[in-house]
């Protein structure tokens, strides 16, 4: 995709497939959008599906399968234990990251709670480029606290370093040295940090990262869920990568681990996961968790049919015409937004277009929840579903005080081969009229707020009037249009 010049010179990312099997979607007048968001309670994740017309929520599960794979979900032993369908997944998974040990598991926050439960005691540390909601959850309600140890370019909103999810090395061995490596879990590393705009880690900073973990006998542990756009990023990216294949870097990234953890709701476009290995020591003590918590070791709570499918999506993840077109797709979308004069994280990373929320409403206090008000209105505006990544996503301290995040985004999720280019034109337009009427975008207070992940089901109610406003005001400009 990324070879392919066009003679009257515009520039756009290129399909590198065709479509064979379409879903119908809804596009409903604003005033039912205002009524939908508002029995959602101003979350997007409480949204129901008929109610959106493009999905940007998340690519967890929601990636486009391949012809290939929706065949193979047909040849699926269902045997309850030893099925065929195991060994065929544990055998590619070997030969794709070079492991010995596969442990099934539902999915990527299985393995984060089976990881945490095994590992993290009270008191210890996790050193990682930066957290994850579900991950600081499981770490923390296991007695450990997060360190994050991210370089300071990771939270520049603008600008042109490649690699912003590396991990600060001289932090990382200052900590070690203050605390000891004793004190420490493991130290983790996230390929694409979600939180900071699917932003990546280079090959040779991994590799760093990995010498100091040895010197210190510290287990590293690879969040793998994101790979697919990293591996990507680092064959564009990484100049001494450049010759190197898609499987090349993987392996390479693989053994330099400990433990890969992943979620193949989003690596493999099918829907499970499951911890690798090639620690014998480490297989043996994590395997008496699958049972407990997911099912026998043969199927790990997931479908056999997923299982068959991930296995060709995890062979497909190899192919840079199909790891391409995200990150693309991506970077599209980030640029035509930039001319509009829109904030947005640069460089584009992987997972989806982070918007600035920060920039975008800096008349609304972070603590009305600017990046989550930001969603609900351009859910009212467009029929767009996207996802705050910001206060709402953190969580209060012991004492109840708000946790202000560092970055306040809307993330723009791009599910594989899901989207044409003219719905994503069609989101940049709506975000551009948001962006040119944005005073009218007031914030959030919490109506219902849960105690933990509260983003995922807690209910708020906006400050004052401005929905009714800003509907009024696409009613001018559109007109009868949806």
């Amino acid at each position: 995709m990324s070879h392919i010049k066009f003679y009257y010179g515009e520039k756009f990312p290129l399909e590198m497939h065709k479509v064979r099997i379409v879903q119908k979607l809804n596009l409903i007048p604003i005033e039912q959008r205002l009524k939908a968001m508002q029995e959602a309670g101003n979350n997007t994740f409480l949204l129901k599906n008929r109610d959106v017309f493009m999905d940007m929520l998340t690519d967890s599960g929601v990636n486009a399968m391949s012809d290939k794979q929706l065949a193979a979900m047909m040849e699926a032993d269902d045997s309850y234990a030893g099925s065929e369908t195991f060994m065929k997944l544990q055998s590619k998974l070997t030969q794709i990251f070079g492991t010995t040990y596969f442990l099934p598991a539902h999915q990527g926050r299985a393995c984060e709670n089976i990881l945490s439960q095994a590992f993290v005691t009270n008191g210890s540390f996790v050193p990682m480029n930066y957290h994850f909601t579900t991950t600081k959850s499981h770490i923390t309600l296991n007695g450990g606290s997060v360190v994050e140890l991210y370089m300071d370019e990771a939270l520049h909103i603008t600008s042109s370093h490649p690699f912003k999810g590396n991990m600060d090395l001289k932090k990382l061995e200052k900590f070690i040295a203050e605390c000891g490596p004793e004190k420490i879990s493991f130290v983790r590393m996230e390929a694409g940090t979600n939180l900071i705009g699917g932003q990546p880690f280079s090959l040779n900073n991994m590799r760093q990262v990995s010498e100091i973990c040895k010197k210190h006998s510290i287990m590293l542990v690879l969040d793998a869920s994101l790979l697919a756009d990293n591996l990507y990023f680092i064959k564009t990216r990484e100049s001494a990568c450049q010759g190197m294949s898609i499987p090349e870097i993987t392996k390479a990234i693989a053994a330099m681990a400990d433990i890969i953890y992943f979620s193949a709701r989003k690596l493999g476009c099918a829907r499970g996961g499951g911890i690798c290995t090639n620690r014998e020591d480490v297989y043996i003590k994590l395997r008496e968790y699958i049972p407990l918590y997911e099912g026998f070791l043969t199927y790990g709570g997931m479908s056999v049919r997923e299982m068959e499918a991930m296995t060709v999506g995890m062979d497909e993840t190899m192919d840079e015409n199909m790891i391409n077109q995200g990150p693309q797709f991506i970077e599209y979308m980030v640029e035509e937004l930039r001319k509009k004069g829109v904030p947005v994280v640069t460089p584009g990373g992987g997972l989806g277009c982070h918007v600035d929320a920060m920039a975008f409403v800096d008349h609304i206090p972070q603590g009305q929840y600017p990046a989550g008000a930001l969603a609900a209105a351009l859910y009212i505006v467009s029929g767009v579903r996207g996802m705050e990544r910001g206060t709402m996503s953190e969580q209060r301290d012991e004492n109840g005080t708000e946790t202000l995040s560092n970055m306040e985004l809307l993330r723009l999720a791009m599910p594989r081969r899901v989207f044409t280019l003219s719905q994503v034109k069609y989101a940049v337009d709506r975000i551009g009229w948001l962006y040119e009427n944005r005073k009218l975008v007031e914030g959030l207070t919490f109506a219902e707020e849960p105690k933990v992940l509260r983003f995922f089901f807690g209910r708020l109610k906006p400050v004052s009037d401005w929905q009714t406003r800003l509907v009024n005001k696409f009613r001018a400009d559109f007109g009868d249009s949806l």
